[in-house]
């Protein structure tokens, strides 16, 4: 009767690793998880997802599947006491697992991860679009540059809700032609662009999901992220850390524009295309 217990508890321990085994890789291995990429660094930054997802989830399965074998050993009634062990054998299994660990989070990340970083992060191209792009609880204030090609200097002291959002110093001519606008970011399509990411007030996070951007912005300090764009049409940006009581609602569009639709929209506002 003992072992007949036994027999059933080891038995429905075993299916349940596995139910939650093959639970886990069904759930990760469905598709469309991931919203479609609108960006040049978006396929590698997927990539590096993909590659993490194959690697841990094979180490996943696999350390399941021996957890489930000596579940079923244990209970099939073999006496313990009777397993020799080798210490030399422990030591090796014991490394093993160390250093494969280690290739998959530090070589192949840093092999797959470096490109894209420097996508990102690295120099960018003469014809870069830059944008002052402003966080303040709970709304995006975007800035681009006049017809003059240049943004006037801030001052957060003059910083007014409603006529200066963004502190433009009346004082620095080179402002008084900067565009500004409230939750809206327009770009042209395929045309590289750098978002210069300063804070009013507290820690926020500007990301764009389709576009896989995600950078924290700093109190006191001026982020910055670059991306290319490769879709036309509109895309949710919004706030990535918790910034309040009213985080829920700092949300934006980034319209992606034609060159052509670009230029002439920049041009009514008085900007130079």
């Amino acid at each position: 009767m003992i072992a007949r217990a036994r027999t059933f508890e080891t038995t429905a321990l075993a299916l349940f690793f596995f139910g939650v085994t093959t639970l886990t890789v069904w759930g990760f291995a469905m598709p469309d998880w991931l919203p479609p990429a609108a960006s040049r660094h978006a396929e590698g930054v997927d990539g590096l997802i993909r590659y993490l997802l194959v690697t841990t989830g094979a180490i996943f399965v696999i350390g399941h599947a021996v957890l489930i074998y000596f579940i079923l050993k244990s209970g099939s009634g073999e006496d313990s006491t009777t397993i020799q062990t080798n210490p030399k054998t422990e030591r090796l299994w014991s490394i093993i697992p160390v250093l494969t660990m280690a290739l998959v989070s530090e070589v192949g990340v840093l092999f797959l991860g470096l490109p894209v970083w420097d996508e990102i992060y690295g120099e960018v191209s003469e014809d870069v679009l830059v944008v002052d792009v402003a966080a303040r609880q709970f709304e995006w204030i975007v800035r681009y540059p006049g017809e003059d090609g240049e943004f006037g200097r801030t001052d957060p002291a003059q910083i007014d809700g409603q006529s200066n959002p963004t502190g433009i110093d009346d004082a620095d001519p080179r402002g008084s032609d900067d565009i500004v606008e409230r939750n809206i970011l327009r770009l042209p399509v395929n045309r590289p662009t750098q978002l210069r990411l300063r804070s009013h007030d507290v820690l926020h996070s500007f990301s764009v999901a389709a576009f896989r951007v995600k950078q924290d912005i700093v109190p006191g300090m001026v982020g910055s992220t670059t991306f290319v764009p490769t879709q036309l049409g509109e895309f949710e940006m919004g706030c990535a850390e918790l910034c309040g009581l009213a985080h829920y609602r700092m949300g934006g569009r980034v319209i992606v524009m034609s060159p052509d639709d670009y230029e002439t929209w920049l041009s009514e506002q008085g900007g130079d295309a």
